[in-house]
């Protein structure tokens, strides 16, 4: 199943993000590397205009392209841009403006239809901001609450992956003085139980090890700086042990945990709140990290990082983030076919092992 040309090179949205923030350099530089059409089929979800604006601005780019405005003309070796409106929108690189976020908007909520209805098999979203596109027609802190409303989710998690680390946040946007309320046994508990599957399901972690990070200093220090830990993560994580198939350790103490290199002994660490998980991993994950929501039906990453409104249009956004993104999402989408194949065919994958013993066993005897 996941040897087919859908999963082979799958056909990956963009949103092309703040019109006036980084997003579109970063998509422009990423696909006019022309590798990553060997690696899927990418369509921006824009406008032509768009594009040439800030191509014009990195004449570094090199890349094939075609509007559409109908799937069914998508072309697998060109980068495709899906026309999501027509008409002409000022861009001002580096400027916090209403149309930038209505339009950000728009090619977001395009894309996740085209993603409902099976036209694209991931979607990969480039950074907007939350002051532009809030509205009443979009009343979102971010992509991660508008995609579990979208899709209808039950719970969703927001998690941060690179190649050294993934931290899974209890808490996304909250302010700090609200983070308590949300620190109970019924929250962590819905919060493990969701990293596990997803480390199952979408990375192919057959026995996850977890860690679980403590909200106060030092862990509360046995309930001396604070009760958090004893009232609601530790019986959590105790209960969590009899639930699961993972390893799950904790509660750790946040600051020496990463400091210590201990997030590589894990395959996934649960943050209480968006700093105490965000700050190390940007500090770590040396500009290749991406934000993926586990817990959807479909498959969605981002790049790290905000619009960057200081450095947008001077050509001087780093792409790494982007290109990780896309080649996180097209591994996960490959992933969960590999996942399905097996669920439906038990057998099949004790059926490879226990050939591969075979083989292994006649290369000793020869």
């Amino acid at each position: 199943m996941y040897t087919t040309p859908e999963y082979i090179r799958p056909v990956i949205g963009i949103s092309c993000g703040d019109l006036n923030g980084i997003g579109l350099e970063l998509i422009i530089k990423t696909v006019s590397n022309n590798k990553i059409l060997d690696l899927c089929t990418p369509v921006i979800f824009t406008s032509g205009k768009a594009i040439n604006f800030y191509r014009k601005l990195l004449p570094e780019s090199n890349f094939n392209v075609q509007s559409i405005k109908d799937f069914s003309r998508i072309n697998p070796k060109q980068v495709n841009i899906y026309s999501c409106w027509e008409e002409d929108v000022a861009i001002t690189p580096g400027q916090l403006t209403e149309e930038s976020g209505k339009y950000a908007v728009i090619s977001l909520t395009t894309a996740v239809q085209a993603l409902k209805d099976g036209h694209i098999k991931g979607l990969v979203t480039a950074p907007i901001n939350k002051k532009n596109t809030q509205s009443e027609s979009f009343p979102y802190t971010g992509h991660t609450p508008y995609l579990k409303a979208a899709f209808e989710a039950r719970e969703v998690v927001m998690m941060m992956v690179a190649s050294n680390m993934r931290v899974a946040l209890l808490t996304e946007h909250v302010p700090v003085t609200g983070v308590g309320p949300f620190i109970t046994k019924a929250n962590i508990l819905s919060k493990l139980k969701l990293v596990e599957e997803s480390l199952v399901k979408d990375f192919g972690i057959e026995k996850p090890k977890i860690a679980v990070l403590g909200l106060n200093p030092h862990a509360g220090d046995e309930g001396l700086i604070g009760t958090e830990e004893e009232t609601a993560i530790k019986p959590a994580i105790k209960e969590f042990k009899h639930q699961g198939n993972s390893i799950v350790q904790g509660p750790f103490s946040a600051d020496a945990f990463f400091a210590r290199g201990y997030h590589e002994r894990f395959d996934a660490v649960l943050a209480m709140y968006h700093d105490q998980g965000l700050i190390p991993f940007k500090s770590l994950a040396h500009g290749e990290g991406v934000n993926f929501t586990g817990g959807l039906p479909v498959v969605r990453t981002s790049p790290d990082h905000g619009t960057a409104f200081d450095i947008a249009g001077k050509n001087k956004a780093d792409e790494s983030s982007m290109y990780a993104a896309i080649f996180t999402c097209v591994d996960i989408i490959r992933q969960r076919a590999e996942f399905r194949e097996n669920r439906k065919n038990p057998l099949k994958k004790v059926t490879n092992r226990l050939l591969a013993n075979v083989v292994d066993e006649r290369i000793d005897l020869e």
